[in-house]
């Protein structure tokens, strides 16, 4: 059984002409050998835009990727979806199958979202691209999607004292999107940026300090 505390200070930063991304593991030259992958997550990156910045046309192939807008308007195009505009509190949902091509840009200021990559060997009905919008109840974990067999992802907004459950699982990743946590027996107090890692560990309950939005992964291996 592990914790492992992930501090904002301790991600990998890259800065471009109106765009920062903060990677939580090894990307590209930004290379850590002891941070390649946590399960099936190979990405975990916080990208915050700038109006009509982002990423031009680009491929992936043998992955699903989830995108959770924090603010602004996130603007999808590709092979798959076509236009999307995806806002604050939807979700994206890329399933890339043998390859795809597409680009991401912000369509409005200080665009900001959390976007991971779960890597699959399985067999789908091939790429697509579909925008989740979940009835988030406050205070509590809501499951937003699961888009792999085994791999689940929450987001709890949580108020001032407000406390929730993390899922029992063989992996969760904890993101604290906003807000801060309480001090509690795992650690400090965590603030934005920061994450809890936890292996093969019972479920542990987290408080939020400020008004907080949560970002969970729950992983079955």
């Amino acid at each position: 059984m592990t914790v492992e505390i992930r501090r904002a200070s301790a991600r990998l930063t890259e800065r471009a002409p109106g765009r920062a991304t903060h990677h939580s593991l090894s990307f590209g030259p930004h290379l850590d050998p002891d941070r390649l992958r946590f399960g099936p997550m190979v990405c975990h990156d916080d990208h915050l835009l700038a109006d009509g910045q982002g990423f031009p046309e680009h491929g992936h192939s043998g992955l699903v990727i989830v995108s959770w807008v924090v603010s602004g308007a996130l603007v999808h195009a590709g092979t798959v979806g076509g236009d999307v505009v995806v806002a604050p509190g939807q979700a994206a949902v890329l399933r890339t199958g043998d390859g795809v091509e597409h680009s991401e840009h912000a369509g409005a200021p200080r665009t900001r979202f959390v976007q991971v990559w779960l890597a699959t060997d399985a067999d789908d009905d091939g790429p697509s691209y579909d925008v989740v919008e979940p009835a988030l109840v406050p205070g509590a974990l809501t499951e937003v999607v699961a888009p792999l067999p085994g791999a689940r992802f929450s987001v709890a907004r949580l108020g001032i004292g407000e406390t929730v459950a993390l899922p029992e699982a063989a992996r969760v990743h904890a993101y604290v999107a906003t807000g801060a946590l309480t001090r509690s027996s795992l650690a400090e107090p965590l603030a934005s940026g920061d994450a809890f890692e936890l292996t093969d560990h019972p479920s542990v309950s987290v408080t939020a300090a400020v008004p907080t939005e949560l970002l969970v992964w729950a992983f079955d291996a």
